[in-house]
This record gives C-alpha cells, sequence and structure tokens, in this order.
C-alpha cells in the first residue's frame, strides 16, 4: 500500500474542515492548474489517496466560459491541452472528465455534486488569477477534505516565510535552500500505479446535467468555438497548446537553441528562447521535467554545484553558460514571481510597488507627458514609435512579445499614460487578454519591473520616471538588429481586436 505522505509535506495545504468519507465511491482530482498528467504532485496525491482507500480515481478538468478576458486564443490553447490529457487517460484506463462550459453558469454545481460521491478531492495549488478564489469558495462548500497540491517550481511556495525584494537576495535563498528539494521530484507517469480495473463510471445523473466534451470538440475545433459565449475576435495563434506540444518545444529548444541562448536572444528576429512559457502557465508542463531533461543534456551531478551560495547569476551549478542563463530565468525569475504572489495578496496591485519606486512616480505623477495614448491607440498600436508598435502587433498576431522587447513595450506604456496608475491598467489589460503566458505570476514580474519592482533607483532623476529604470527605442535599436523585426511586425496585417 502507498505511503501518502510520500509527496512533500510542504507541498501539501488541507484547505477545509470537511472529513474524509471513506464510503464514497471515488477520489476526486480537480485539475485546474496543473493540466497535465504526467510530472504533476496533485495528480500523484490523488493516485496515492486512490490506492490507499482502494477506489477507483476520476479527474475533473473544467473550462469556463466567464473567466476575466474568455477568447478563442485562450480557450484553444487549454482545450488542446484537454485533447492531449483525454488520450493519456484513456491509455492508462481512468475515467478523465472534461467540461467545457457551454454558457455562464451552467457547470454551477458540478464539482459539488463529483465531491458529494467522492472520499475526497484533490487540486493544485496556484497564487495567482482567480484560481486562490475559486478554492477558497470551494472549501466552504464541499462536504469533503479538499487538499491543494504545489507543483509549481522546483522549490515549494511554503519554502520561504517573506517577500523577496531582488533577485540577487532570492537567487542567494534559492542556493542555499534549493539542494533538499532535489531529492524528492513528482513521478514522471503517476497513473501507471492504478489498474485498469479502477475505471468508473459517472452517473447519468451527473453525466447528462454536465455532459462531457466530446472528443470532437476538444482540440483544435474552430466550430466549437464558435458555439462558445467568449470572445470571439480574438482568433487562437499558431502555437499549439498541450503536453505533446510542450514536450516537442522543450526538445527543439535544447536541440537547436540552448547553445545559443545567453546572448541571440536579445536579437527580435532570432528565435533562441524556449517557447516554453505558455506551457508552464497553463501546466501543460512542469519545471521538474524541464529541469530533468536540461541537466541530462549537461551530464550534470550534484557534485557540479557550487559550494558556496553567493547568489551570483553565473557559476554556481556547475553547467554551459546558456544552460546556466536559461535556469536563472526558469528559476529565479519565475519563482520569484510566485513568491510574491504567494505572500503579498496584492501582487498586481500599484500599492504594491517598493517604496522608493512609488515615492518618486508620485514626485513626478503631473510632469509633462511628450505623448500620451489611450488604451484604444495602445491596444491597436497607434503610437508615434514604430519598434513599439511592432512589439504590439507580435502580441496581438502572436500572443507573445520578444522578452527583450517586453520590458521596453512597458516602460513606454509607462512614459506615454496620464498616471503611473494608469499605465499599469493598461499593461494589465494587454498582457491578460492578449498574452497566452499572461495570468501568470512571472508575466505580473515583468509588468511591475517596468514600474521598479525587484529594481533599485537609477539615475540620473528623469521626467515622468523620476529614478525608476528609464528605457528607449533609440537605444534599443542601437544595440539590436531591429530592422528585421520592423519589416515581420509592419502594419499591413493588422487585426482590429
Amino acid at each position: 500500500m502507498a505511503d501518502t505522505q510520500s509527496i512533500p509535506a510542504l507541498r501539501i495545504r488541507i484547505c477545509n474542515r470537511a472529513p474524509v468519507n471513506p464510503k464514497g465511491d471515488f477520489v476526486l482530482y480537480w485539475m485546474i492548474a496543473s493540466r497535465r498528467v504526467n510530472w504533476n504532485y496533485a495528480l500523484e496525491r490523488a493516485v496515492e489517496w486512490a490506492e490507499k482507500l482502494a477506489k477507483p480515481l476520476v479527474i475533473l478538468e473544467a473550462l469556463r466560459c466567464d473567466y476575466p478576458w474568455a477568447n478563442e486564443r485562450l480557450h484553444q490553447f487549454v482545450m488542446e491541452g484537454m485533447a492531449d490529457n483525454a488520450a493519456l487517460c484513456k491509455k492508462a484506463g481512468v475515467l478523465y472528465y472534461p467540461y467545457v462550459e457551454p454558457a455562464p453558469g451552467r457547470g454551477k454545481g458540478l464539482l459539488a455534486a463529483l465531491a458529494a460521491r467522492a472520499c475526497r478531492v484533490v487540486t493544485d495549488e496556484f497564487p495567482c488569477f482567480f484560481l486562490p478564489r475559486m478554492v477558497a469558495a470551494a472549501s466552504r462548500l464541499l462536504p469533503v477534505q479538499l487538499e491543494a497540491v504545489d507543483s509549481n517550481g522546483l522549490l515549494p511556495l511554503g519554502a520561504g516565510d517573506h517577500i523577496f525584494t531582488t533577485a540577487r537576495s532570492f537567487r542567494r535563498f534559492y542556493q542555499l535552500k534549493i539542494l533538499d528539494h532535489l531529492s524528492s521530484f513528482p513521478r514522471r507517469d503517476p497513473l501507471t500505479r492504478l489498474r485498469p480495473s479502477h475505471a468508473y463510471k459517472l452517473p447519468d445523473t451527473i453525466a447528462q446535467r454536465w455532459p462531457a466534451a466530446l472528443p470532437s470538440w476538444l482540440g483544435e475545433n474552430s466550430e466549437a468555438l464558435a458555439r462558445l459565449p467568449i470572445d470571439h475576435s480574438l482568433k487562437p495563434v499558431l502555437t499549439k497548446g498541450g503536453s505533446k506540444a510542450a514536450v516537442a518545444a522543450l526538445n527543439r529548444f535544447l536541440l537547436r537553441n540552448l547553445k545559443r541562448y545567453a546572448e541571440p536572444r536579445r536579437e527580435p528576429t532570432e528565435d533562441t528562447t524556449s517557447g516554453l512559457s505558455p506551457y508552464l502557465h497553463f501546466g501543460h508542463i512542469s519545471v521538474h521535467q524541464v529541469f530533468t531533461k536540461l541537466m541530462r543534456k549537461e551530464g550534470w551531478t550534484i557534485e557540479n554545484i557550487s559550494p558556496r551560495a553567493h547568489g551570483q547569476r553565473n557559476g554556481w551549478w556547475g553547467i554551459s553558460a546558456p544552460a546556466e542563463a536559461f535556469l536563472d530565468q526558469l528559476l529565479t525569475w519565475r519563482e520569484l514571481g510566485f513568491n510574491m504572489c504567494w505572500l503579498n495578496k496584492d501582487y498586481n496591485r500599484y500599492r504594491s510597488l517598493p517604496e522608493w519606486a512609488q515615492e518618486t512616480l508620485e514626485a513626478h505623477a503631473r510632469d509633462l507627458r511628450t505623448h500620451l495614448y489611450t488604451q484604444e491607440d495602445f491596444q491597436q498600436a497607434r503610437t508615434h514609435d514604430e519598434l513599439w508598435n511592432a512589439a504590439q502587433r507580435q502580441l496581438l498576431r502572436e500572443g507573445k512579445i520578444h522578452n527583450y522587447l517586453r520590458m521596453l513595450w512597458g516602460k513606454k506604456i509607462l512614459e506615454w499614460s496620464p498616471t503611473p496608475q494608469h499605465a499599469l491598467e493598461i499593461m494589465i489589460h494587454l498582457n491578460d487578454r492578449y498574452a497566452i503566458d499572461g495570468r501568470d505570476p512571472n508575466s505580473y514580474s515583468g509588468i511591475f519591473w517596468c514600474l521598479g519592482r525587484y529594481d533599485h533607483p537609477w539615475w540620473p532623476d528623469r521626467p515622468v520616471f523620476g529614478t525608476v529604470r528609464y528605457m528607449s527605442s533609440q537605444n534599443t535599436a542601437r544595440k539590436m538588429k531591429v530592422h528585421g523585426y520592423l519589416r515581420k511586425y509592419a502594419p499591413a496585417s493588422d487585426p482590429k481586436v
């Protein structure tokens, strides 16, 4: 019999005081953030409970139609992931229940109906967007115990007891703590532990009221999307969602682009980034899986690690410079954002900025702006700056912006908005609506960095910015080869969205 404590205790949170129901029909895994069936602590926890209680496992993955910024771009990406999950669960003989809500409110009561028949419910811990509120509401209503399990990073969310204000301070903390967590990774394929005989069929009272999405609806299906009450002005992008596409992106990166990652990635026409951020955001791939495959390629062992936690970007892991640079983004910067969202519920509000940043921005709030644009101007890439417009057009068309230009994009919105608070609202709106990897701790880190988070004062004191770091399109064009980027994202085929 499985030991139900094999998942690190620091990753498990009991959300309510409801009891376990040993007479229930099954163990329910409510998949909301780690939308995959591999390398998933929450799914592994649910499998262990199913084994201990000798009950079948049911996996519910639901997609609401009324979440903020619901549109075809985001919906299709998630549904492509659901198609992959359905195929893998079918092969494993596990009941996977994909529910795509056909109208606002139609999914109400589904979770409670399943929980009423369940022994217990396990879900994903995720500290961002509307998910914490949704889990909190469910914990008050469900009649059985609800556990949330953290699969977000190599370092558990609970490992840090305070908010880190700089990447260097967090990096040093990470170097001090991560060795304690490298010996415990989620299982590659937890479903293999269940016997096919554990498959379960839902009662008709549930299946008929909340019919599961047909296999033909999942994946790439424009007809199915067209029937849903979501924003149809924002069409899907070429980037495909799902665990298969995520693994393919990882393999391409390791094979072709890793060796060029450290410096050429700042050239906007050089496609040397990993492309993994949307898959990490929607949980289609695990950071543990990425880390494992990277380190195997590097021939790394734990003996490579530096004996001193110096907090520097380079040299600590003892691998190639491009791999170190990639890990700094994947681990330091990404998990720094999770630390903020986990410990500061105001992570997406202006008042969460450092005091020095708020003070200097307030001191310059009434400075004359050389240009002022509305949210609609920004949205439609109608500014005087062609490099900024090109970055916005990339966001409109592809759901992403080149990493370096994303920083310039945010800085210019600050410069061309009537107040820094208004600039923040615009950045969040554009990022969360259009970016496939938006609505994520990592993307909020990038937005707030433009206003001073994780940074320090920069002199001289400038109009509008004060001592917040300044960036200009002219300096960017001098550092980078932007001509190809400007041609690629010219206005000829702009969508009006």
